[in-house]
């Protein structure tokens, strides 16, 4: 080792000098010492390090306990920093999986605020003042809203059907078609999660064509389930054959089979009826005769991530006895949440007007201009110079494995920066304190109005004055 580097290893501050500096400058009271002490070794170890790697400073800069000190202090700024935000979604993706899905209805956050603010009656049965369940809280409205005899809830969807599966199907087959063996988020696939439920996958027909015959032929004295999975994150066109539900419910019931339907986004209005594509609603499969459907609360139903289960009683039974329910089930936020998105569904027109996603996906084209409209003024009212803005048609997309293929008619602000490109634009929106995400075409950010909610307005208005000035 030469004498320099000798001489940096020598001046690298000691622990205690830097926990003093620390403590000079208030970082101290933001961070339990053992942790700052842990910080400050890590810096000068990395710094011995680099010395020894012939990477030290140069002799006219020797090490200090200054920039350790600003270092460990910006690593308390970074972990005293929420990480987990709100952010302005304006990627015309609805239901997008990475930015939380479905957001929350007024009703819904008044609900999960009122529980998580002190005690609640969980698992209090009120009326007896003896222990309860704490599906009961949501078991009657997602019955009456469904037509179901039974309902309970876990924490998602995939929980949902790996728990109904191990409940009616363990140690035997489950009867799907080829076509059904879909991959959800995340690569995980259904045959994986059946596996992991402890059924064996039997799988009929091809992977275009279903008949009702192929089950038929299948079923066996191993045979504990038929299982329909509804391809809602893809779609098969062409020739193309399917088995009805009703058709499978019949074989099941011939043959003494209950039968699951994994619906994947569960929706309880026609979306039809709003220019959407034809989608099962959670009515129309219980009507069926279904013996029990599975769904997800945060995608068509405009809910918080849950795993809904209903259908007959005694299947349903089985399933809420199974050990592993516990191990799944629902928090009291999330329940909260739950239920006051449903409540909302009572009265269609309330729920069409309260749940984010449910106007996103039925209203029409000129309500998204009319709000595109608004926002255009506040943007050009507010003077924010080296930015032109314009109004557009596009399509947004249902986005969480709903509705596949559907572009949706929507309206696209358009901001185009004169001093600065559209990819430096956007970065800068994403670094915002409320975080703006948006997409990019060509020399154009843009701002889709079928998620951009009115009161977030005022969020863009001021990112985007914040965020220019910089290079104006």
């Amino acid at each position: 080792m030469d004498d320099r580097r000798r001489l940096w290893l020598q001046q690298l501050p000691k622990i205690d000098e830097l926990m003093l500096v620390l403590e000079g400058q208030g970082v101290a009271d933001r961070a339990p010492r053992p942790l700052l002490k842990e910080l400050c070794r890590a810096a000068v170890e990395r710094r011995r390090r680099a010395i020894l790697a012939g990477d030290g400073p140069g002799e006219e800069r020797p090490p200090s306990p200054t920039g350790i000190v600003d270092e460990i202090a910006g690593q308390i700024d970074r972990l005293t920093t929420r990480r987990l935000r709100r952010v302005v979604n304006a990627t015309g993706v609805i239901l997008h999986t990475n930015l939380g899905r479905a957001p929350l209805s007024a009703a819904a956050r008044e609900c999960l605020l009122d529980v998580a603010c002190g005690y609640s009656n969980l698992e209090f049965d009120l009326e007896r003042g003896a222990r309860g369940l704490r599906y009961d809280h949501v078991r009657e409205l997602l019955c009456l809203l469904t037509g179901a005899e039974d309902a309970l809830v876990v924490n998602n969807n995939a929980a949902a059907v790996l728990l109904a599966l191990n409940s009616l199907a363990e140690g035997g087959e489950a009867v799907v078609s080829r076509g059904e063996l879909i991959e959800i988020g995340g690569e995980f696939r259904i045959p994986e999660v059946m596996e992991k439920g402890g059924v064996r996958l039997r799988e009929v027909g091809t992977t275009n064509r279903t008949r009702l015959q192929d089950y038929r032929e299948a079923v066996n004295p191993e045979t504990r389930l038929l299982m329909k999975v509804h391809t809602s994150n893809y779609k098969i066109v062409g020739f193309t054959e399917e088995t009805s539900l009703r058709d499978l419910v019949a074989l099941g019931r011939e043959r003494g089979l209950p039968v699951l339907d994994d619906l994947g986004s569960g929706c309880l209005i026609d979306l039809d009826r709003y220019g959407r594509q034809r989608e099962p609603t959670v009515e129309e499969v219980v009507a069926a005769g279904t013996d029990v459907v599975t769904f997800s609360g945060d995608k068509l139903l405009g809910g918080p991530q849950a795993g809904i289960i209903l259908g007959k009683r005694a299947p349903l039974e089985r399933i809420r006895k199974n050990p592993l329910n516990r191990a799944l089930r629902i928090d009291k936020l999330t329940l909260a949440a739950l239920e006051g998105t449903l409540i909302a569904y009572l009265n269609p027109r309330q729920a069409r007007a309260e749940l984010r996603v449910l106007k996103a996906l039925t209203e029409t084209p000129g309500e998204a201009q009319a709000r595109g409209k608004r926002l255009l003024r506040k943007l050009r009212a507010a003077g924010i110079n080296g930015i032109d803005f314009s109004l557009r048609e596009g399509v947004a997309a249902a986005g969480g494995g709903s509705l596949p293929g559907q572009e949706i008619p929507t309206f696209l602000v358009s901001v185009t920066p004169r001093t600065l490109s559209a990819s430096r634009l956007e970065e800068r929106l994403r670094a915002l304190p409320v975080p703006i995400v948006a997409r990019i075409d060509g020399e154009e950010v843009l701002l889709d109005m079928r998620t951009v909610a009115e009161e977030e307005f005022v969020f863009i208005v001021a990112g985007l004055r914040s965020v220019i000035l910089p290079d104006a």
